[in-house]
């Protein structure tokens, strides 16, 4: 049950700081020795911060299903992401078989988390179709194990220069149809879950919700601080550790 705890927790906190969920997942597995029903708890786990973003966004959701315009930047950015994602479906998979790789993605998270130390006119409140574009190529990019989907999209809306507010909220805005469309792929693959393992997958479930509301909370005051660099050092550090000592 520790484990399964531990894990929720790990989802919770890394699925919405910008520090790569999908990369820690690698790294905890391994240490731990999860090799049964993987799929199942990482289904049960993304759930769970599903929920979170939902009930955290909720005003924000109602407003983007009034207004059609932003509906159709959601629209573009998705279709982008998920276009990347299923015709590169065999090759992201493949990278989650490699520790070494999370190092290095690591690395590119956290020296471009650095960079947006510099930026310091985020002055545009409105986002325009060639906004989502590239935000929807940006964030294909984090399907990489290693590289933050959060970290990397408010980065690059950071360098278009959209405020600190616009950017957390709508970054998050178009993680949902992402984390579903994840999760949905996923319980294919699910078979027979033991009765045993279910209550465990359940807690894992609680603490990677409860969790992932905090971390939400904790980013947003972080950003309006000006201080979203700062994860980038922990990035670095968290590759050097995987890099010397994950095999």
């Amino acid at each position: 049950m520790i484990k399964y705890i531990l894990l929720g927790i790990v989802q919770g906190l890394t699925e919405f700081l910008p520090v790569s969920s999908s990369g820690h997942l690698v790294i905890l597995q391994k240490i731990l020795g999860l090799r049964t029903h993987e799929v199942a708890i990482s289904v049960v786990l993304h759930l769970g911060t599903l929920l979170a973003v939902i009930i955290f966004f909720w005003k924000d959701i109602l407003n983007l299903l009034k207004n059609f315009k932003l509906l159709v930047l959601v629209a573009i950015v998705v279709t982008i992401t998920g276009v990347i994602g299923v015709l590169g479906k065999d090759f992201f998979e493949s990278l989650f078989n490699s520790p070494k790789l999370v190092g290095l993605a690591w690395i590119f998270t956290g020296l471009l988390l650095i960079s947006t130390k510099r930026i310091t006119q985020l002055n545009r409140d409105k986002l325009t179709v060639k906004d989502a574009f590239i935000l929807g190529l940006t964030q294909a990019a984090a399907i990489i194990p290693g590289i933050s989907r959060s970290g990397i999209t408010i980065s690059t809306l950071f360098f278009r220069k959209i405020n600190r507010s616009l950017a957390f909220t709508f970054s998050f805005l178009v993680s949902i149809p992402i984390i579903l469309g994840a999760v949905l792929l996923e319980v294919k693959k699910i078979q027979v879950i033991p009765k045993s393992d279910i209550m465990n997958l359940g807690i894992g479930f609680i603490f990677s919700f409860l969790v992932g509301l905090l971390a939400l909370l904790f980013l947003r005051i972080v950003i309006n601080k000006a201080k979203f660099y700062y994860f980038g050092y922990y990035c670095i550090l968290m590759a050097a550790v995987t890099l010397l000592f994950i095999k």
